[in-house]
C-alpha cells in the first residue's frame, strides 16, 4: 500500500457484535491481526484510522504510517493543585473519622494519602 502525506486510503469496517471485517483500499485485512480499531474525525481535519495490531508472529503487514508517540503528562503540576486546594481542617476531619484508622505508628498519615486518593479519583 502506496502512501504519502496527501494521499488517503478507502478504509472500510464493517462491525458485527464484537467482530469487524476491515478493508484498506479494497483489500482485507486479516481478521486475527487486529485487536482494535479506533476512528477520530476533528472538524477541519481529514480522519484518521488507527489499527491496533494483534501480537502475532505470523501477522504480515506491509505499507507505510504516521507513527506518534504520545509522552505521558507529568503528574506533579495537576497533583500541586489538587492539594493546594485542599482544606488541611476538611482533611484532618475526614480522616481522624475513617472506619480504617488504625493504631499503629503513621495510620494517621496512611489515612490522609487514603483520603486524598479517594478525593482525587472522586470518591
Amino acid at each position: 500500500m502506496e502512501h504519502d502525506d496527501n494521499s488517503q486510503h478507502h478504509v472500510q469496517i464493517t462491525a458485527h457484535g464484537g467482530r469487524a471485517a476491515v478493508e484498506i483500499d479494497g483489500k482485507q485485512v486479516d481478521p486475527s491481526a487486529v485487536k482494535a480499531y479506533s476512528i477520530t474525525h476533528l472538524a477541519g481535519e481529514q480522519p484518521e484510522v488507527l489499527l491496533h495490531v494483534a501480537d502475532r508472529n505470523d501477522a504480515l503487514w506491509s505499507g507505510t504510517a504516521r507513527v506518534a508517540v504520545a509522552d505521558l503528562p507529568d503528574p506533579g503540576p495537576a497533583a500541586a493543585v489538587f492539594l493546594d486546594a485542599i482544606d488541611p481542617e476538611a482533611l484532618e476531619r475526614a480522616a481522624l473519622s475513617r472506619p480504617d484508622l488504625g493504631t499503629e505508628p503513621c495510620s494517621l498519615t496512611k489515612a490522609m494519602l487514603t483520603q486524598l486518593g479517594e478525593w482525587a479519583r472522586g470518591l
